[in-house]
């Protein structure tokens, strides 16, 4: 079984900052792509950004410049850095992983953090 979980979400005001941090762990032989996704009630989820395992990153073009994305492979952990957050910036925010296990290659997603970003 392969588990991930995020983690670093709260309130925070505009113009500041948060970082999430998502872990993926259990019967892994290795990591691929990993990504965060958000979600806005009532709304379909959209990417924010990827990053493969050798470090190429890919970010939502209107998130260019204010998030960062990065991992750690050793610790198959992936972290997002949200700079000058808005309110409009507000979702619970999605992690997943492209894991290969002894059996599969599978896509697995963890189960949110709650971002809200007053005004």
């Amino acid at each position: 079984q392969v588990q991930v979980v995020e983690s670093g979400g709260g309130l925070v005001q505009a113009g500041g900052t948060l970082r999430l941090s998502c872990a993926a762990s259990g019967r892994i032989v290795r990591v691929n792509s990993m990504g965060w996704y958000r979600q806005i009630p009532g709304k379909q989820r959209e990417l924010v950004a990827t990053i493969s395992s050798a470090g190429s990153a890919n970010y939502a073009d209107s998130l260019k410049g204010r998030f960062t994305i990065s991992r750690d492979n050793a610790k198959n952990t992936v972290y997002l850095q949200m700079n000058s957050l808005t309110p409009e910036d507000t979702a619970v925010y999605y992690c997943n992983a492209d894991v290969l296990s002894l059996l599969e290659l599978q896509t697995y997603w963890g189960q949110g953090t709650q971002v809200t970003v007053s005004s």
